[in-house]
């Protein structure tokens, strides 16, 4: 396998004056970007040596992939603890508001009535009096 790099300079039928082609020289990349895969392609199967120096990346991506998956599993187990608050914040609610209907249905003034007759008390038939006591009295 010749190198790939260079770049081929087709000759050209020969004319009067012979012109000199000079290959492009290609700017070099940093050996760091997009290596793994520079070496995938160029070698066509990942070496043992590539796969060495390319192993902390592979660490590096999976813990990624572990931390995404915990992420999901955590935001799911929330959502459906939300809505079992949720549930039972409403379940609190109508259990509020039937006994505040219950206690307003008690204190009415004939369900006391009825409550309180038992104990021999009775209603008042006349309004209560009010009693006065002057300043100087006391």
């Amino acid at each position: 396998m010749n190198n790939q790099f260079r770049t081929r300079v087709e000759e050209e039928p020969e004319l009067e004056e012979e012109v000199e082609v000079q290959p492009r020289l290609k700017k070099k990349e940093p050996e760091n970007s997009n290596a793994f895969f520079r070496k995938l392609f160029t070698e066509g199967v990942v070496s043992k040596e590539s796969a060495t120096e390319m192993l902390p990346f592979l660490i590096f991506l999976s813990v990624l992939c572990m931390l995404y998956i915990a992420n999901s599993h955590m935001a799911v187990k929330n959502v459906r603890n939300i809505d079992k608050l949720n549930k039972e914040v409403k379940e609190l609610s109508w259990e509020y508001k039937s006994l505040k209907a219950d206690l307003m249905f008690k204190s009415k003034l004939t369900e006391v009535a009825k409550k309180v007759d038992t104990l021999g008390i009775k209603e008042l038939t006349e309004p209560p009096k009010k009693i006065v006591i002057n300043s100087n009295e006391y």
